[in-house]
């Protein structure tokens, strides 16, 4: 089984960063893709980004592109999500979530393993 736990969420004002970090224990597997999304009341969890094992070739959200980065630290079980210039309308909570093989997908069903979230508020 695979365990994904989520940190880093928090209160910031509009316009503030955050960095949540992700961490993949226990049936790990090789050439994983790992992704973010984010579900906020009363809506639909959705996409946020997603990157590869290799940790090159991210794909975001039209929402999020050029304020959001993901990444793979070294350790590949990992998943980082930098979010710069945060606006109200991305308070969420943020779920990590992992596939094995090496294709990434925007879609939740896709995702087998899930961690619990962590939630992120932004104030205006």
């Amino acid at each position: 089984q695979v365990q994904l736990v989520e940190s880093g969420g928090g209160l910031v004002q509009a316009g503030g960063s955050l960095r949540l970090s992700c961490a993949a224990s226990g049936r790990t597997f090789r050439n994983s893709a790992m992704a973010w999304f984010r579900q906020a009341p009363g809506k639909e969890r959705e996409f946020v980004a997603a990157s590869p094992w290799s940790g090159g070739g991210g794909s975001y959200a039209d929402s999020v592109k050029g304020r959001f980065i993901i990444s793979r630290p070294n350790a590949k079980n990992t998943v980082d999500l930098q979010m710069n210039s945060l606006k109200p309308e991305d308070t969420a909570v943020y779920y990590c979530a992992a596939r094995a093989g090496q294709v990434i997908y925007t879609y939740t069903a896709q995702y087998p393993y899930w961690g619990r979230g962590t939630q992120v508020t932004v104030s205006s």
